[in-house]
């Protein structure tokens, strides 16, 4: 019963937002917090939730602005595929935002993923992926360098290194992928334009070659009110 206060002002701001049409800008903080009768901290508390489900957007120095209920994409986890591809297949309209690409050496934690020495050099790839303009996912993945290379993506990379790879013609086989929700680091909450602290689903994987290889080491942070990822299992029949 102690969250009950804060559940009904999230009720009450729902409620509130639906009588906004998408795209306007709502009252400013102070004028909201007085209309739900709550202190600002406890209003910006409340909004994070719709600010990550994609109803509402915060634009640094122009205020807050109600987007609606956005378009989510639904699919699959049993087949590995691109996000672009994925869009693509679904009618989605999401593409590939700034990329950024580094040449760096491997921590020790990277190095361990990849299964390579540490201080081995690596090609690090982050980039954003956006819904008309909104980002909605941050996308980091590592891969020693031997097996790509920044000037080749500089010339032809379009957004995805598992199509790039696939494309080449890689072996790539299976990817061993723990999806877990985390809240935001700072850098993070950066890139998706929301607060830090505020709950991602995160996927972090690692792909395979026909060989044994590891060959790519990724973490995807997605906005939850953008997915809704499933899982089709079947059921084990027992000998019983």
């Amino acid at each position: 019963m102690a969250n009950f206060p804060f559940q009904k002002l999230q009720a009450e701001l729902g409620e509130l937002l639906k009588k906004y049409p998408n795209g306007s800008r709502l009252p400013s903080e102070p004028d909201l917090a007085k209309m739900l009768g709550v202190s600002r901290a406890t209003l910006r508390e409340a909004m994070r939730m719709f600010e990550t489900q994609g109803q509402i957007r915060r634009r640094q120095g122009s205020g807050t602005f109600v987007v609606g209920t956005p378009t989510i994409i639904d699919d699959g986890l049993e087949i590995l595929e691109s996000m672009l591809t994925l869009a693509r297949r679904t009618g989605q309209n999401v593409g590939p935002g700034p990329v950024e690409i580094l040449e760096i050496t491997a921590d020790s934690e990277t190095a361990s993923q990849l299964e390579i020495a540490e201080g081995s050099e690596i090609v690090r790839i982050a980039r954003t992926m956006s819904a008309d303009t909104r980002p909605v996912a941050y996308l980091v993945d590592e891969l020693p360098s031997e097996v790509l290379s920044a000037d080749e993506l500089k010339t032809k990379f379009n957004g995805s290194v598992l199509d790039f790879l696939i494309k080449r013609g890689d072996p790539l086989t299976i990817s061993y992928t723990n999806i877990t929700a985390v809240n935001a680091s700072t850098q993070v909450a950066k890139k998706l334009e929301i607060q830090r602290g505020d709950v991602l689903l995160q996927f972090t994987a690692k792909l395979y070659t026909a060989s044994g290889r590891v060959v790519d080491y990724s973490h995807s942070y997605f906005l939850p009110g953008y997915f809704n990822f499933h899982i089709v299992r079947r059921v084990e029949k027992n000998s019983l």
